[in-house]
């Protein structure tokens, strides 16, 4: 027996395995097991952990594992122990609980900014705060492959670049992406610069937008970030702060329907009993509404007039009705003979 040059203590009878190299991180290795190994299905006994940590290279005993477990019940860890037949211990409750990390990982499959590449990565990260056994329950739920995805990988670093922006009251310059019908990709208005002071960064229709004024047109304009490229934050001060302050986001987001500009009217529309719920999901239960018939009721709702407005109206032709303004049901009658030419 005796020490190497490290001062770690050994058992030359044991072929030189450190006895007590880890010693001060058994407590660590306790509660790394219950974290991971462990939920109110999966107990790990006092013979579990002892293995464990001699599989570490860490001698210990029962009362040792038992103080330890009081020490981070004293801290805070919510350990339960029971007794009996099936007895042993398990990290009763977490940050995030199944369900919660079940929602986590439905709202990121269904994002469309995030890549499939991303998703997963962050899936992974979320499985991480369960137990392996419930970890297992939400990798079965990962079916990302037919999901439409972005395919701008660095959406990430765009929102950094965006919120940083906005803490620092700065202007940010960028050229704005699309695709053709060859995959190929283009920027719009010949690789302008556009140049906006950003406010405020929503999600519609799971896509990432950000709000902001651009002085060249003193407009509130909104772009998804997944299409902004090569963003660089100026040395400019933000301007159109006032303009900004006058709209609620909440309201600006649904006023401006599915992030697309066009007219901005209020529509009242004649409207089917049984599809009541389609019109609340869309424009929120405070929408102004007044019974019409026994079948049908009239709401008024304010939009803005855009191919996506016409495209909310279409499948719905023979329940929903535009009664009002004239320009609104024009649109709709040119999108009608488009369609009956086409067909």
């Amino acid at each position: 027996m005796g020490y190497n040059k490290h001062n770690v203590f050994y058992d030359e009878g044991r072929e030189n395995v450190p006895k007590y190299s880890n010693q001060k991180l058994k407590i660590l290795y306790i509660l790394d097991y219950l974290m991971k190994k462990t939920d109110e299905d999966h107990l790990a006994s006092t013979s579990d952990l002892l293995n464990m940590l001699e599989s570490h290279g860490i001698h210990a005993e029962r009362k040792g594992v038992y103080n330890d477990i009081v020490s981070l019940k004293e801290f805070g860890f919510d350990i339960l122990s029971t007794r009996g037949k099936n007895s042993g211990f398990y990290l009763v409750s977490r940050d995030f609980q199944l369900p919660e990390l079940k929602l986590l990982v439905d709202s990121i499959q269904t994002s469309k900014f995030v890549t499939e590449k991303k998703t997963l990565e962050l899936i992974r990260k979320l499985e991480g705060l369960a137990s392996e056994h419930q970890a297992k329950t939400l990798h079965r739920q990962v079916y990302v492959s037919n999901r439409i995805k972005s395919m701008n990988e660095s959406v990430y670093y765009n929102v950094d670049d965006l919120f940083r922006a906005i803490n620092e009251d700065k202007k940010i310059e960028f050229q704005y992406a699309t695709y053709n019908e060859k995959k190929e990709k283009e920027y719009r208005h010949d690789g302008k610069v556009y140049c906006i002071s950003p406010f405020a960064l929503i999600v519609d229709n799971q896509q990432y937008y950000v709000v902001g004024w651009e002085s060249e047109t003193e407009l509130m304009k909104n772009f998804r970030v997944d299409l902004m490229e090569k963003i660089t934050v100026t040395k400019k001060q933000r301007d159109g702060k006032e303009e900004f302050e006058k709209i609620s986001i909440e309201s600006y987001t649904e006023e401006i329907f599915n992030m697309y500009g066009g007219t901005e009217v209020t529509v009242k529309l004649r409207v089917s009993n049984d599809i009541a719920r389609v019109i609340f999901d869309r424009f929120g239960r405070d929408v102004w509404t007044s019974p019409d018939d026994d079948t049908h009721f009239i709401a008024r709702v304010k939009v803005a007039l855009s191919p996506q407005f016409y495209g909310f109206i279409f499948p719905l032709v023979d329940k929903l009705e535009i009664l009002s303004p004239e320009e609104a049901r024009e649109g709709m009658k040119q999108l009608l003979d488009k369609a009956v030419k086409m067909y």
